[in-house]
C-alpha cells in the first residue's frame, strides 16, 4: 500500500505533518492544500501548534505550508514545534538556569506568532512562545526570550537598563536595540544560525554569541 504523501496526526502538543521526504515540493503543497481542506470541518476551529516531519523544510517552505494550512481550514497555527528535542531542551535549561538567579520574578508569558505591524510593549520580562515576524515588533522594560524565531525587531531594556539581553532559537533580526544602542543586521538576506543565539550589550556594543552557557555566566543581568 502506497504511503499516503501527506499525513496528519495530532497529539497533545498539536497536530503533526508527516511529508513526503522525495515529493517535488510544489506538489507536496498542493497534497498539503488538499488533505487540509478534506479534513477542515474534522480539524475544526482551533488555535493549534504545528510540527512537520519527514523532510527538512526551509524557513520559507514552512511559510508556504503555513499559509496552505491557514486558506485551507479553520485552524489558526500559533507556533511551528521545533523537532530538534535536544536542542530546545538544552535552550530551556540553560536560561531556567540563568533567569532563576534574576532577584525580581516578574517576567511575562505570551503565546502566539506576532505578524508584521503588529507591536506589543511590556513592563516586565517576556518570554515568546512564538515567532516574530518580519514587521512585527516587542518592546520590554527587561529581557526579551523568544522560543521560536525572531525576523523583527526587539527592545530590550526599555527603561534605560544596559543590563539586558535578547535570546531566540532562531536569531535573525531586522533591529535589536537594548538600553539606548541599537545594532541592525546587515542587508541583504541571510539564514539564521542553525543554533540558539544571545545579545547582550558589552561597553556600549550589542554582540550575537551562540546560546551557551559560558555565555550566559559572563552576562551581568
Amino acid at each position: 500500500m502506497k504511503k499516503a504523501p501527506v499525513v496528519i496526526k495530532g497529539n497533545k502538543s498539536g497536530i503533526r505533518i508527516v511529508l513526503d521526504p522525495e515529493m517535488e515540493f510544489e506538489e507536496l503543497t498542493e497534497e498539503v492544500e488538499k488533505k487540509f481542506s478534506a479534513s477542515s470541518d474534522f480539524l475544526g476551529n482551533a488555535q493549534v501548534a504545528v510540527s512537520f516531519e519527514g523532510r527538512e523544510l526551509s524557513e520559507d517552505e514552512e511559510a508556504v505550508l503555513l499559509s496552505c494550512i491557514s486558506e485551507n481550514s479553520k485552524l489558526d497555527v500559533v507556533c511551528i514545534i521545533d523537532n530538534d528535542k535536544e536542542r530546545e531542551k538544552y535552550f530551556t535549561k540553560t536560561l531556567n538556569e540563568k533567569l532563576m538567579q534574576l532577584n525580581t520574578n516578574t517576567g511575562q508569558f505570551f503565546k502566539g506568532n506576532l505578524r508584521s505591524g503588529q507591536v506589543m510593549e511590556f513592563e516586565t520580562s517576556i518570554v515568546i512562545l512564538g515567532d516574530i515576524n518580519a514587521g512585527a515588533q516587542v518592546v520590554s522594560t527587561g529581557n526579551v526570550v523568544i522560543l521560536g524565531a525572531l525576523n523583527g525587531t526587539v527592545y530590550a531594556g526599555a527603561s534605560g537598563r544596559e543590563n539586558c539581553f535578547v535570546a531566540a532559537l532562531k536569531m535573525n533580526p531586522v533591529q535589536i536595540r537594548i538600553g539606548d544602542v541599537i545594532a541592525r543586521s546587515p542587508d541583504g538576506k541571510q539564514a539564521p544560525p542553525p543554533e540558539p543565539q544571545i545579545a547582550y550589550l558589552d561597553k556600549g556594543n550589542i554582540y550575537v554569541d551562540t546560546l551557551s552557557r559560558q555565555t550566559l555566566a559572563d552576562i551581568h543581568i
